[in-house]
């Protein structure tokens, strides 16, 4: 088989041959990285020479023989039957060397006794009177682990090569420096030698050995993929061919990937297996500290090596083409070297490794990678570099890691009081990546409260975690610990208190007092965001709550102390009104949640910009957040806050129709303290709309009015978060009590207030729902006018709908119809339309009656811009004063307007006019 990209060498060789066959001996010595082709081109040699008539004597060098006396010499002449007459000197020799005083001496440091010097020579007049009848090829593979004994023996025949018809060839690892200098320098003495350095292949040379076995055309495909992986070693490019071979048997079709695989393990660790063991060692460090350029002197260090060693060692890897700038070029080739480390084996180096570069001076994060990885250390240091090293992955939004630094120094940690400060800290770290990973610890913290040794400022985010895991006992008693303490002489522990009681008196307002508004708390961005929430809860919206909100997004940057406190704002502004505000200041804080990997503040505020999506009416994107949320944090660890991801889920069901779904949400588990937060009043509401619309008025109400309990004992009680009374009141309805359903009606919409808001066009919705039908259009109107500015696209098309219907039994059909149009047209934008059944026949039915009536509706076109205002006013149904009034107009202008408007629609009367939605249009 012709080898890629070695003609060169073959040819040099065919002319050592020639020049002994003339009588002129020669030596060659083959040189390069585990691997490269070294064994295969002398295979290829012999093949040549044996062609040419030559006497082959082979032997291989091994490590575990490089001891063992005559290893070499024995296989090279004990076995050729053309050798018979040396068999009894070699088996002699081999005895006499072991039997003496420098057995097992390495060569080159002791001589050799006289008796054996001269039974060697002799060996060499044996093979020199064979080289006159028959020239002869003696192959040494891997010179470099050859015995002494059997290196004697090789330099005394140098001495004679160059007057017989011998080839002799070497193949030297270039694991370090050369193996036996005094070989090297002895062949470096005879005319005939030849030096042979076996370069990696090619992209090119990669290319046609892999044509060989894949075929061309794939071979070209992947050829660079294989270069990079393999380095062009020759060995590994074959397991690489294998690999793909397999992988195409396993598909039944060529991959046009290249597939690293189990071959290449395998092959990877082969090569390394076969070198000396520090090789081996020297990779496993490399792998370990996985970096490029890695110092020789700091790995020589590590593995109690001389330098030099290390130094020849991460070049001998390099050669051979297995690393490239200090790492394993491939994932896989790492993998399976520190899989060739036993688990003690590899503590033990990372510890090793940690000390090295903690004694150089290196970044905290450097050495504490390895800490975590090596044996406990009792070291000073440990903990110290550790808890630099937290901090700098924090900075670096690498929660994770600096989890992972601090519950280290923790189980490092012997003293009590750090410990204490430490467990806080790793709690704080597990708190951002999955709540759940927090509560092993604050048993603990909590004991240590008590006890007086937890300081403040983790004595704060102690409270707040116990009251996510429910454990409400414990947290108002650290709260009323901390306020009993009082901070008159500390005013940054002092606002630090009341910025974080502002927050959990928003969120769990039936545990935490609410603060008094003081002095300062206009200056505490953090507790202006908290407070505004709290006030629109309370209140409703108004325009302070939002100029408070805004200014708190404006100022806080996110952080582990800011992140709850802008949820706080975020939400302020979507209950007062502005969700499109509030949905493009979560997006920015979703963003930065997910440029910063930290799980926790991902879910959360996905969760919060779920809530938004439903009230701006787009339960599709409400949906696919929450999923997201409990992605993010699974269900198990939102503690009791899971009520807001699982209120949201629900409310998006029920609002696209999908009672299923809705069904199958409420099957997640949530504790009884879900119902402690303002969450839990989103959850029975959600819950309570899933009962009505599923034909079960009585779990209705029961959710509803047990809502409407809390919000009342919290104060909470305005209709801007939770409609819970427009709901019940269509739940009353549902068993036959109108009068408690109007009353709660009515109610809902004093609270709302006069002003245009979401609230007053529900409660509108709900009274008209509840109410006598004459009042239904006129009701209905308003709520358009009060839905449409406040973006929730599904209560509008639900208030749309109604009005349509409204209009029909009115006997006004002809303004049913563009507000049914406007309804549909919103229910497919939005995906509710499963839950607006029949409109859709309602509506043609609606069409055919207006085209009966021959009014044609592109006539309204005719219309000038202050003849719509009036005529959609009159359409509601207003006086010509009222009319004056609201336009600034004489009512004689407005009875101009209208005898115009008549004229030009075809109409006689107010009643004939088309709908207000077509007029406004």
């Amino acid at each position: 088989m012709r080898l890629a990209e070695r003609d060169e060498e073959l040819r040099a060789f065919t002319e050592v041959l020639d020049a002994s066959l003339r009588g002129t001996g020669g030596a060659v010595v083959i040189r390069g990285g585990i691997g490269c082709g070294k064994t295969e081109l002398l295979t290829a040699l012999k093949s040549r020479a044996a062609d040419a008539g030559f006497l082959l004597l082979s032997a291989v060098g091994s490590w575990p023989e490089r001891r063992s006396p005559g290893a070499v010499l024995g296989q090279l002449l004990a076995h050729e039957p053309e050798m018979a007459a040396c068999r009894p000197v070699v088996g002699e020799v081999v005895r006499s060397a072991a039997a003496a005083p420098e057995a097992g001496t390495p060569f080159g440091e002791r001589p050799l006794g006289s008796a054996t010097a001269a039974a060697l020579h002799g060996l060499c007049t044996e093979v020199t009177s064979t080289a006159a009848r028959v020239p002869v090829l003696l192959c040494v593979d891997d010179v470099q682990f050859a015995d002494p004994l059997s290196m004697h023996w090789i330099l005394h025949l140098l001495r004679v090569l160059r007057s017989a018809r011998i080839v002799l060839v070497l193949t030297d690892c270039t694991l370090s420096r050369q193996a036996h200098p005094q070989l090297h320098s002895e062949l470096l003495c005879q005319p005939n030698y030849l030096g042979m350095n076996v370069p990696r292949l090619t992209r090119d040379g990669v290319v046609e050995l892999l044509g060989r076995a894949l075929g061309d055309t794939l071979a070209r495909e992947l050829g660079g993929q294989c270069h990079a992986v393999s380095g062009g070693n020759p060995i590994l490019v074959r397991a690489l061919a294998e690999d793909h071979r397999r992988a195409a048997a396993v598909l039944d079709r060529p991959r046009d990937r290249l597939v690293v695989g189990e071959a290449f393990a395998d092959t990877v660790l082969s090569c390394l297996h076969r070198g000396r063991p520090v090789l081996l060692r020297v990779a496993q460090a490399l792998a370990l500290f996985d970096e490029k350029a890695a110092d020789p002197g700091r790995l020589a260090r590590a593995l109690d090596e001389d330098a030099t060693v290390v130094a020849r060692g991460i070049h001998a890897l390099e050669t051979a083409g297995l690393f490239d700038g200090g790492r394993p070029r491939h994932p896989l080739a790492r993998k399976v070297v520190l899989e060739s480390l036993g688990a003690g084996e590899r503590h033990a180096l990372h510890g090793r490794l940690a000390a090295v570069l903690y004694e150089d001076g290196m970044a905290a994060t450097q050495v504490a990678e390895h800490v975590i990885q090596g044996e406990a250390t009792a070291s000073t240091w440990t903990v110290p570099v550790l808890r630099e090293a937290a901090e700098r992955y924090l900075l670096a939004n690498r929660a994770v890691d600096a989890h992972a630094c601090l519950d280290a120094a923790l189980r490092a940690c012997d003293d009590d009081a750090e410990r204490v400060v430490l467990r806080a800290l790793v709690a704080s770290t597990a708190w951002v990546i999955n709540p759940s990973m927090s509560a092993r610890h604050l048993g603990e913290l909590a004991v240590a409260l008590r006890a007086g040794r937890l300081p403040d400022q983790h004595a704060l985010k102690l409270a707040k975690y116990l009251l996510w895991h429910g454990r409400f006992e414990e947290a108002t008693h650290a709260i009323e610990r901390m306020v009993a303490r009082g901070h008159d002489a500390d005013p940054a522990a002092g606002g630090e208190l009341r910025a974080t009681r502002e927050l959990l008196s928003a969120t769990y307002p039936g545990l935490v007092a609410a603060l008094r508004p003081g002095p300062d708390d206009a200056a505490d961005p953090r507790i202006r965001g908290a407070a505004s929430l709290s006030h629109v809860l309370a209140h409703g919206p108004d325009d302070r709550a939002v100029a408070d909100a805004e200014a708190a997004l404006r100022t806080l940057r996110l952080s582990g102390d800011t992140q709850e406190w802008l949820m706080c704002a975020v939400a302020a502004l979507s209950f007062a009104d502005r969700p499109e505000s509030a949905a493009i200041w979560c997006d920015h804080w979703l963003a930065e949640a997910r440029a910063r990997h930290v799980p926790l503040w991902e879910a959360e505020f996905s969760s919060l910009r779920a809530g938004i999506a439903l009230r701006q009416g787009d339960p599709l994107s409400a949906r696919r957040f929450a999923r997201i949320a409990l992605e993010r944090v699974p269900a198990e660890s939102w503690g009791v806050c899971l009520g807001g991801p699982v209120a949201n889920l629900v409310q998006a069901a029920v609002d696209t129709g999908d009672l299923d779904a809705a069904a199958e949400y409420l099957e997640i588990p949530v504790t009884e303290g879900v119902f402690n937060t303002r969450f839990g009043l989103y959850l029975l509401h959600a819950r309570g709309r899933y009962h009505l619309a599923a034909g079960h008025p009585y779990a209705a109400l029961d959710d509803f009015t047990t809502c409407g309990n809390q919000m009342r004992r919290w104060g909470f009680d305005h209709p801007t978060a939770v409609p819970w009374r427009s709901e019940a009141a269509r739940a009353y309805v549902a068993v036959g009590d109108q009068p408690c359903a109007q009353a709660l009606a009515r109610e809902e919409l004093e609270m709302a207030g006069p002003g245009l808001s979401r609230a007053r066009g529900v409660a509108l919705c709900a009274l008209a729902a509840v109410g006598p039908a004459a009042a239904r259009v006129g009701l209905l109107t308003e709520a358009v006018e009060n839905l449409q500015p406040t973006g929730d696209r599904v209560r509008l098309a639900g208030a749309l709908a109604d009005l349509a219907r409204a209009h029909v039994e009115a006997g006004r059909s002809e303004r049913a119809l563009p507000a049914l149009e406007m309804a549909m047209r919103l229910a497919d934008e939005t995906g509710i339309a499963a839950s607006f059944g029949g409109l859709g026949e309602q509506a043609r039915r609606i069409a055919a009656l207006r085209t009966t009536s021959g009014r044609p509706a592109a006539a309204v076109a005719m219309l000038s811009g202050s003849e719509r205002r009036v005529a959609a006013l009159a359409a509601r149904g207003c006086t010509n004063r009222e009319i004056s009034e609201r336009l600034t107009i004489t009512a004689s202008t407005v009875e101009q307007h209208l005898t115009r408007i008549f004229r030009k629609l075809g109409v006689r009367s107010r009643q004939e006019l088309p709908a207000e939605s077509v007029l406004d249009s």
